[in-house]
């Protein structure tokens, strides 16, 4: 399986970068990030259609899209676990999705397999970025069966 997170904007060389690198580096199912940006000047919502259309156009074919929004679906821990192992089980790849700075167009979350919710609190994007990868480190270790995550 591989996975690919696609994000609107390009993190800086600093302590998110590193703790991100960190954790890609522990990773047993391929990780590609893709970074865009939209070098337009754009009104609000032309920006986020167009960043809408680079983020679905940086969709690998077949992978399971998964939307980060505030609006989405908190999981826990174990409940993440398991959409990853779904789709592993289901020789899918997946594709997460982090928005610009006002979030990601609608017609994108509807094409969304699913809409995943890091909490209520608003996180800048580079955070978001860093607790995305950790939970998808922490997803493959209870996949397998290993002591990183404690109920």
């Amino acid at each position: 399986m591989k996975l690919t997170i696609c994000a609107i904007g390009r993190l800086k060389p600093g302590p998110e970068q590193d703790l991100i690198n960190r954790y890609a580096k522990r990773l047993r199912w391929g990780l590609n990030i893709v970074e865009l940006e939209e070098k337009k000047k754009l009104s609000p919502v032309k920006l986020k259609q167009r960043e809408g259309q680079l983020l679905a156009d940086a969709c690998p074919d077949g992978a399971v899209i998964v939307a980060l929004d505030e609006r989405g679906k908190q999981l826990s821990s174990l409940g993440f676990a398991n959409k990853i192992g779904d789709s592993q089980d289901r020789g899918r790849d997946m594709a997460f999705l982090i928005g610009g700075a006002d979030g990601l167009a609608s017609d994108l979350r509807k094409r969304a397999d699913f809409v995943l919710s890091l909490g209520s609190a608003t996180w800048p994007h580079m955070l978001a970025r860093a607790m995305l990868i950790e939970q998808i480190y922490r997803g493959q270790e209870i996949l397998a069966g290993n002591p990183y995550h404690r109920e």
